[in-house]
């Protein structure tokens, strides 16, 4: 064995220079059968202490590279191949190579309907609740975490959406996870694969590549001015539903009564329909009072609820959840009882005294004013830039809102347009699951996200906005 031990302050540990070096040499078979020296006299050729030695050896016979014989010492165990297939390393496909944290596209105004303002999150209140509950929950967040998460937090949860949203449940039947796809693709994954679902159209894209992705026949429905069309669900007839009623992604189109009763009548026709209600943003209403869940009109069990804290405190706390009716809990239960999944529990332990202390309560209370405010600015600019070329249809709630705008561009012209003049910007065409075949002589649509624009900034971004156009 030739090799030599490096000594350098910045060499690594002695050890560990000789389990290296032993192993390369065990591996391209220079000492396979072979007898390794003794500790002391390995020691001695190298110059290093016995102690090292006997580190480099403990590793390797942990590790299956040698074994002992009692009064022999350590012998080279015969170490299999590799097999190899024939032919030149492969590089690794640029396709899946990134940039680190330089992004291909890195926007210096911003109208995107999903990002969040942050800036405004109570970050000390957080971390002070944080603080509580590792003081205070030190057992909790030392065991493995419920299936549905805490109980605790879902008894909030359910109390909050009662009082907020109109929600009727039990703390049982929510279920708590890291976000709205993987609970929606767990739900679905025991349904049948023939079971035909319904989705709008124009509608929330990542849902229907979800259900597209697990093999479900999914048909886009188109919408009218009430949102989703009963006529349209009828003619594709599904048994599954997925619907945005408080706050229509994208369109913002808030489902009136009648139209919520006619959904549901159509789900009470048969026992095996299924309306899931996705309220991503209903929190955020401005001027007049919060609109009921459409689950809370449902007398049959056949309202799936799904809500988010993504877009009320940050999407990077990964908290969703989802209402179970009592049947499909049986399922779930079943199919995930020894599942392990969901958020951080400390986050989750945290969420609950943020609840019940008052905090999200207050933290809600002065988003939407804040939000408000800035939505009114910005349509206010928005007016005056453009004038009497766009018409924007202002409905007060969410976090974002749907434009048009009079112009001879295509979709693709402005799409293309925002990407050189550096704005976040994303037309209706984004939204069209199918069938995307507008007038060009037609107004474009345009969804304008107002939450991560900065208030002092608002008339910038308008005037950027504006040279896309000109």
């Amino acid at each position: 064995m030739f090799f030599q031990i490096k000594k350098g302050n910045g060499d690594p540990a002695i050890y560990k220079q000789i389990y290296r070096q032993l192993k390369d040499l065990i591996l391209d078979e220079s000492l396979s059968n072979q007898k390794l020296p003794s500790k002391r006299k390995l020691a001695q050729d190298l110059r290093v202490s016995v102690n090292s030695v006997a580190h480099a050896y403990e590793q390797l016979l942990v590790e299956g590279y040698i074994y002992s014989v009692e009064r022999k010492g350590y012998i080279v165990e015969d170490i299999m191949r590799y097999i190899k297939r024939e032919g030149e390393d492969d590089p690794f496909p640029d396709e899946l190579k990134e940039n680190g944290k330089k992004e291909s596209f890195s926007p210096e105004v911003t109208f995107s309907h999903i990002s969040i303002d942050a800036e405004h999150f109570p970050f000390k209140k957080w971390r002070r609740y944080q603080q509580n509950v590792i003081e205070n929950h030190r057992n909790q967040l030392a065991l493995l975490p419920h299936p549905q998460g805490p109980y605790e937090l879902r008894e909030s949860i359910a109390t909050m959406i009662a009082l907020t949203r109109g929600v009727r449940c039990r703390p049982e039947q929510i279920v708590i996870g890291s976000g709205t796809q993987p609970l929606i693709h767990k739900l679905m994954s025991l349904q049948s694969e023939f079971t035909r679902i319904a989705v709008e159209n124009p509608g929330y894209q990542r849902f229907y590549h979800l259900l597209k992705d697990m093999g479900f026949p999914v048909a886009p429905v188109d919408l009218d001015n009430h949102g989703i069309s009963i006529d349209a669900i009828r003619e594709s007839n599904p048994k599954w539903v997925f619907v945005t009623p408080s706050h229509q992604f994208p369109t913002g189109t808030i489902m009136p009564i009648n139209r919520r009763i006619e959904l549901l009548n159509w789900a009470a026709e048969s026992p095996d329909r299924y309306i899931v209600e996705d309220d991503y943003d209903s929190e955020f209403k401005y001027e007049t009072d919060h609109i009921p869940s459409l689950q809370s009109l449902d007398r049959n069990q056949q309202v799936i609820y799904t809500g988010t804290f993504s877009k009320t405190l940050l999407p990077s706390l990964r908290i969703s959840y989802i209402v179970l009716p009592p049947d499909l809990l049986k399922l779930y239960r079943n199919a995930f009882n020894e599942w392990i999944d969901g958020p951080s529990s400390l986050n989750l332990w945290t969420l609950k005294y943020f609840i019940d202390r008052g905090e999200y309560g207050r933290h809600m209370k002065r988003m939407n004013a804040h939000y408000k405010t800035k939505r009114a600015t910005l349509i206010s600019e928005l007016h005056r830039f453009f004038s009497d070329k766009i018409t924007i249809h202002d409905i007060p709630a969410g976090l974002h809102f749907l434009m048009e705008i009079d112009t001879t561009l295509s979709y693709k012209d402005i799409e293309e347009r925002a990407i050189e003049k550096r704005v976040e910007l994303y037309t209706i065409r984004r939204f069209f699951l199918q069938d995307f075949n507008p007038d060009p002589n037609r107004k474009k649509k345009l969804i304008i996200g107002f939450a991560n624009m900065k208030e002092n900034e608002v008339r910038e971004s308008v005037k950027r906005l504006a040279s896309i156009f000109s």
